[in-house]
């Protein structure tokens, strides 16, 4: 599963997508996608489909989503009654899986949203879903810093442990000035669960860096993808990329004092011109996906048919 805060999501699908080829995570969280109904609803993932979201009404940006990998089955859980714009947005998918269900909530807390009405809220949203036959995953932008100890960190903790979740990043997830935290986070039952792994993924597109966690004993049906996407370089696109990177201006770069901004404006820049450069091109996968199948095995096969 991968989270991130993309902080606008509306001109960056395209380049997300490229970032996670060719293992696609099966369901990507994403919060402040800053987009309007109308707008989130067209949205074109390729390999995904929108399983759930929240989108402001009064104020702007904001919002939280769940896209679902097209090979999973899901239903979208509509959480709007609990939702309030800046305290707590949230939206859920249920997904069912040959060994179980899992229930996938998304979740934005604003810096200036009421701490306290949004974990209210959560409590009820948990108390809402919890069951004994569904296994609850919560991942989302929390503004609340998991690096170091502080009174929001142990309310969030001690009403997640009632529900038996835990977190799991331990890293930075937002480096800002002289600033480093970890303001996103995902929660799971570690207890039952511990063979699992979680990783940062720097891709340039906020400046908050995506979260990929793998639950190693949590069994998908593999999947089998019958198109695949590529970028096509030659002489010509690559004289291009040149060219425009040496139109691009600089500004941005060097009038900043702190190398964590100066590095990612820089990326920033270049990832832009690549993508553009380089587009991704969707192709259909000739991969045999029996291989053993030989062809005296199918010749053999026919033959027998034929005795039959």
């Amino acid at each position: 599963m991968f989270h991130q805060n993309v902080r606008g999501l509306l001109h960056k699908s395209e380049e997300l997508v490229s970032f996670l080829s060719p293992d696609f995570p099966q369901v990507l969280s994403l919060t402040e996608h800053h987009l309007k109904h109308s707008e989130i609803d067209f949205m074109c993932m390729d390999q995904y489909k929108l399983g759930a979201k929240f989108c402001r009404e009064s104020l702007k940006n904001g919002g939280v989503s769940v896209f679902v990998h097209d090979t999973l089955q899901c239903t979208n859980i509509n959480l709007a009654v609990f939702c309030k714009e800046q305290d707590i947005e949230a939206c859920a998918v249920r997904i069912n899986l040959s060994s179980l269900t899992i229930c996938i909530i998304s979740i934005y807390r604003s810096p200036t949203g009421n701490f306290l009405h949004s974990l209210h809220t959560l409590d009820s949203i948990l108390s809402f879903l919890h069951n004994n036959t569904i296994e609850i995953i919560i991942c989302g932008d929390f503004n609340i810093n998991y690096l170091n100890d502080n009174d929001k960190k142990s309310k969030l903790d001690n009403l997640l442990l009632s529900y038996t979740l835990y977190s799991t990043v331990n890293f930075p997830t937002r480096i800002h000035n002289n600033s480093v935290m970890a303001v996103d986070n995902i929660f799971i039952d570690k207890v039952k669960y511990e063979n699992y792994s979680i990783h940062p993924l720097v891709n340039g597109l906020s400046d908050h860096d995506a979260q990929i966690i793998t639950v190693n004993n949590i069994t998908v049906d593999k999947r089998i993808n019958k198109t695949q996407s590529i970028r096509k370089f030659n002489k010509f696109s690559i004289s291009q990329f040149a060219v425009n990177l040496s139109y691009e201006n600089r500004d941005n770069v060097f009038i900043e004092k702190d190398v964590n901004i100066v590095f990612n404006n820089f990326l920033n820049t270049h990832l832009r011109i690549f993508n553009s450069s380089f587009p991704l091109q969707k192709i259909y996968s000739t991969r045999n996906n029996k291989p053993w199948i030989t062809t005296g095995i199918k010749t053999h096969a026919s033959i027998k048919e034929n005795f039959i």
